[in-house]
Formats: structure tokens, C-alpha cells, sequence
């Protein structure tokens, strides 16, 4: 009777303890906010120019072939598509992890029993049919077909196989997202070189203009008009103007091999348009509504997945709280001698089933869970920190496009007031109303306005182009 209650109490405990091990600790979770304003305060038309193919918005041919040309020999495009592969044999792995595993064994050996030990004592005092005793030492051959199956009542192998779909899609999207950025970068580049190319024009145009103003004041120095110190100060600003000259050219060498990067060539001269500069007009722009960036922004859609496989992660976590099923079979043939090895007599075969369950030192186990949670709230947090940093990308360049049209505006009657302004000059100086500092002065002010206005129709490409690209436009 005293047996028996011990019994009944352990059966008892044993239940308590494989209850309560079911039981998940409690978490502090966070429901992502996929909410957007309805506008970006400049209406709700819902033409995006973000949807634009980017062979139709770029028209520069010099352009789309270097753009053509990236998207086959980028290096970190082709990192991405690696981890796209790498993300594919992910979805192979957790595949087979829920489908039986089934192997072939084949074996030898030999085995000695002291005749003093117990197996010996045994063996001997064994009556075995005349002609049938076991040879010592013991032969073994073995060849048999074994297999093992985790079964997923659960669902967790299911879970992360699922999470690992969602990442190789999550990793598709990592790589439009770099297709996205690669074509920016390019395209702003490009333009980039286009104004240099567009300044160093007016520097040497500048320097034709000094130097002719230099011949005339040397001129008017023999006839004792001026000084020998406003030569000195015109052929300053002409060795000015010449030294600025190989600075530009500098940049433009190191604009062309940023290009030659990208597109994945060593340094070579890069083909670009001959249009005048000044005469190229930013595309106009449509940002469409807030609520189309959720599909047209792959780093938005990337951020979406990884939050839907954080969520499943948490979900395979949880479920190695849970008993798990396992079965184990084997079919063969056994035998000490290797004529006997398929005989009838030979066959084997097994099959076990059974539950198991930690009960105590869940530490691990529990880690993991809090784990995949704590990447879950990452995960959430940095889905809305992505579709922040979209909308405020859009609409920082909305503004910087309509600013941008309004300085270059300004910037441009600048430059035709100081032209004007440099002619009358030249004009007072040669009939002596003017002094030679007003002239250098007015050339100074004329070359650095026409700089910055090509500056700020780079800027108002560079601005165009990233509208696009925050718009989500250039991976289709």
C-alpha cells in the first residue's frame, strides 16, 4: 500500500511538472503602425512618377547605357544576388528538416567475452544445439535502413520554413532596393560630370577673356595709362583662373572613375552627352500619395518581411516549450556470420515512438523565446523608422525641387546683370571712367555666379533624381 501512494504521488508530480512546462512565459509585444499622412501637403493626386521604368524617365543614351551596363557587372548587386541564392538554400534546408530522414547501414565487427566475466560465465553455462555454439571471439555484420522523423505537430518546422520563404523574398527586395540606389547613384554622378564639364567650358572661356584683358592692359601701361601693379593684378587673376582649371579637372578624373566603379570597369574615359549644360530641364516630378511608398519602396517591403519572419521566429520559439514527437525506424538483417547475413532467420526491424518534454533547466529555451521577441519589436520599430525616413525623404525633396527652382531663377539674372555689368566695365576702363579693380572685381564676381548656377542645375538633377529614387522608382 505504501508503494502504491509513492507510486500515485510521483505519477502525480510527473503530470504537475509536464503541465506546467506548457505553459509560455508572458511577453511585452508591440503592434507595428502602418499608418501614413494622407498627403504630402501638395495635393492627392495619385499619378507617382515613382512607377516610371527607368529606361522611360532617363532619355540621356550616354546615360542609360552606363545604367544598363551596372545592373550586369556591379559587384554589390551581384553580392546581393548571392544572398539571394543563400536565402533559397535556406528555404532547401528547413524543407528537409520536416520530411523524414532515411539512411542505409552497413557494418562489421568482432567481439571478445572474457570467459571470467559475466557475459562469459553466462555464455558458457548456456545449452546451445550441438554445431550451433556462438564462435568466440563474436563476429557482427549489420545492413540495415534506418530512419527518423521529427514529427511537427506544432507547426514549427512548418514556421521556419516559412520564415525562410519570407526572408528570400526579403532578400529580393534588398536587392531592388540596391538596384534603387545603384541607378541614383549613377545618374547623379553623371550629372555631376555633366557640370564640370560645364565649368571647366567657362573657366577656359574666362581665361580667353583675362588674357585678352591682360594683352590690353600691358597696353595701356606702355602708353602710361596704369601702373606696372594692375598688370601684376591681371595676371594674378589670370594664373588664378588656370589653377582653378586643373581642379576641375581633377574632379572630373575622379567623377569619371566613381562612374567606372559603379558600372564595374577599370578607369576609362566615360561617353556623355554634348547638350548644353544650362539647356537640360529637370523632369517634372509626381509623388502621388503616401500610402503607394508601402508598395513602391523595396527597403519598406524588405523591412514588412523581416517583420513577418521575426513574427514566425517568436512562433518557432514558443514551440520548443511544447512536447515533441519523435519515431525512429529500422529494417534489416543481423547475423555473426556473413552466410547467414540474409537469411530469413537474420531479418530485424524496430520502430519507437515517444514524447519528450523538458521539465527542468528551461533557461535556454526561454532565452531563445525572448530572444526572437526582442527581434520582433526591433523589427516592428524598424519597419516604422523605414516608412518615416521614405515619407520624409519625399517630401524633403519635394521642397528642395520647388527651392531649387526658385534660386536658379534668381541665380541667372545674377549672371546676366554681372555680364552686363563686366562688359560696361571693360568698356569705362578702356576710356578711363573705370579703375582696373572695378574690372577685376566684376570678372571675379561673373566667373563665381556662373559657377554657382551651374552648381544649382546640378543640384536641381540631383534633385529630380533622388525624388525619384525616394519615390521608389528605378528596380522595375
Amino acid at each position: 500500500m505504501f508503494k502504491t501512494r509513492i507510486y500515485i504521488g510521483l505519477g502525480i508530480t510527473c503530470m504537475t511538472l509536464a503541465i506546467t512546462s506548457c505553459k509560455t512565459p508572458a511577453l511585452v509585444t508591440r503592434t507595428e503602425n502602418r499608418n501614413v499622412p494622407v498627403t504630402y501637403n501638395t495635393g492627392q493626386d495619385t499619378l507617382n512618377t515613382g512607377k516610371v521604368n527607368w529606361r522611360e524617365f532617363f532619355t540621356d543614351p550616354h546615360l542609360s547605357a552606363l545604367i544598363d551596363t551596372a545592373l550586369g557587372n556591379n559587384q554589390e548587386l551581384n553580392i546581393s544576388l548571392q544572398e539571394i541564392q543563400v536565402a533559397q538554400n535556406e528555404i532547401r534546408a528547413r524543407t528537409g528538416e520536416y520530411l523524414p530522414f532515411v539512411g542505409l547501414q552497413a557494418g562489421a565487427g568482432i567481439d571478445k567475452v572474457g570467459r571470467y566475466t559475466r557475459s562469459g560465465a553466462i555464455e558458457e553455462s548456456t545449452e546451445i544445439r550441438p554445431g550451433h555454439n556462438f564462435p568466440n571471439p563474436l563476429p557482427d555484420f549489420l545492413l540495415s535502413a534506418n530512419a527518423s522523423w521529427q514529427v511537427d505537430i506544432w507547426n514549427k518546422l512548418h514556421n521556419a520554413k516559412r520564415a525562410a520563404a519570407i526572408r528570400y523574398l526579403s532578400s529580393i527586395e534588398g536587392k531592388n532596393f540596391t538596384v534603387t540606389n545603384l541607378v541614383a547613384e549613377i545618374a547623379n554622378s553623371y550629372y555631376e560630370l555633366l557640370g564640370l564639364d560645364s565649368q571647366l567650358d567657362i573657366v577656359k572661356r574666362n581665361i580667353d577673356i583675362q588674357t585678352n584683358a591682360l594683352s590690353i592692359v600691358r597696353l595701356e601701361k606702355e602708353s602710361a595709362k596704369v601702373t606696372e601693379l594692375a598688370v601684376r593684378r591681371f595676371e594674378a587673376q589670370v594664373l588664378r583662373t588656370q589653377s582653378l582649371q586643373f581642379d576641375i579637372q581633377q574632379r572630373i578624373t575622379e567623377t569619371e572613375n566613381h562612374i567606372n566603379f559603379l558600372v564595374g570597369r577599370f578607369p576609362q574615359p566615360v561617353q556623355r552627352s554634348t547638350q548644353d549644360f544650362n539647356t537640360r530641364i529637370p523632369e517634372v516630378m509626381h509623388a502621388g500619395i503616401p500610402t503607394q511608398l508601402l508598395q513602391n519602396r523595396p527597403d519598406i517591403r524588405r523591412a514588412e518581411r523581416e517583420l513577418e519572419a521575426a513574427k514566425l521566429d517568436v512562433q518557432v520559439a514558443r514551440a520548443n516549450f511544447l512536447p515533441s514527437l519523435d519515431l525512429s525506424a529500422a529494417v534489416g538483417f543481423n547475423s555473426y556470420k556473413p552466410t547467414l547475413l540474409l537469411t530469413p532467420e537474420s531479418f530485424l526491424y524496430s520502430l519507437i515512438g515517444g514524447f519528450t518534454r523538458p521539465l527542468i533547466n528551461r533557461n535556454s529555451i526561454k532565452a531563445m523565446y525572448y530572444s526572437a521577441n526582442a527581434k520582433q519589436i526591433q523589427a516592428v520599430y524598424n519597419y516604422e523608422r523605414t516608412i518615416l525616413n521614405a515619407y520624409i525623404e519625399v517630401a524633403n525633396q519635394i521642397a528642395n525641387i520647388n527651392n531649387l527652382q526658385r534660386s536658379y531663377d534668381l541665380k541667372a539674372r545674377q549672371v546676366d546683370a554681372l555680364i552686363q555689368s563686366t562688359n560696361i566695365s571693360n568698356t569705362l576702363f578702356k576710356s578711363a571712367r573705370a579703375d582696373y579693380m572695378e574690372v577685376l572685381l566684376t570678372q571675379r564676381d561673373a566667373l563665381e555666379s556662373r559657377f554657382d548656377l551651374v552648381e544649382t542645375k546640378v543640384q536641381q538633377l540631383n534633385a529630380m533624381v533622388n525624388t525619384y529614387r525616394a519615390l521608389g522608382g528605378g528596380w522595375k
